[in-house]
């Protein structure tokens, strides 16, 4: 993700979350060493965004989201997968995300690709208020 991509993803943000970042703040975690956070596109355009961020030996999937033109065609796949190498390069020993209970596709998509269930925490989301499900992938086989 570049300065140049910033109006898309945030526009994208806009239409896919009910509570979505603002465009400054993905103007300051690409600006961090401790983020990375990566679009695919097609045609120029910004179809797609993953950004995540590594602290020691944790690292955390901050969100990937995808136009609705776009689901369904391995999009957010590669970018999760991206991630994941990334991750992995940086030695972390795992990696966590949070999912809203109501987004059965997303929780289907990331248990597909290894994270399980954790814990739940109360009250996470905002607009409309609901919990979220703290998920986990390991990343070496000696943490599981």
């Amino acid at each position: 993700m570049s300065k140049s991509d910033i109006e898309q993803v945030a526009q994208l943000e806009k239409d896919i979350f009910s509570d979505p970042w603002s465009a400054s703040a993905f103007q300051e975690i690409i600006e961090d060493e401790s983020w990375g956070c990566y679009v695919a596109v097609s045609d120029c355009t910004v179809v797609g965004y993953g950004c995540y961020y590594v602290v020691d030996v944790e690292s955390h999937l901050a969100n990937i989201a995808v136009a609705t033109d776009y689901r369904r065609k391995s999009v957010a796949k590669r970018l999760l997968e991206i991630i994941l190498q990334k991750v992995s390069e940086r030695d972390c020993e795992y990696i966590f995300l949070e999912v809203r209970p109501s987004n059965t596709v997303a929780r289907a998509f990331y248990e597909k690709y290894g994270f399980k269930l954790l814990y739940r925490r109360p009250r996470y989301y905002h607009h409309p208020e609901e919990d979220a499900l703290v998920m986990v992938r390991y990343l070496k086989k000696e943490t599981e």
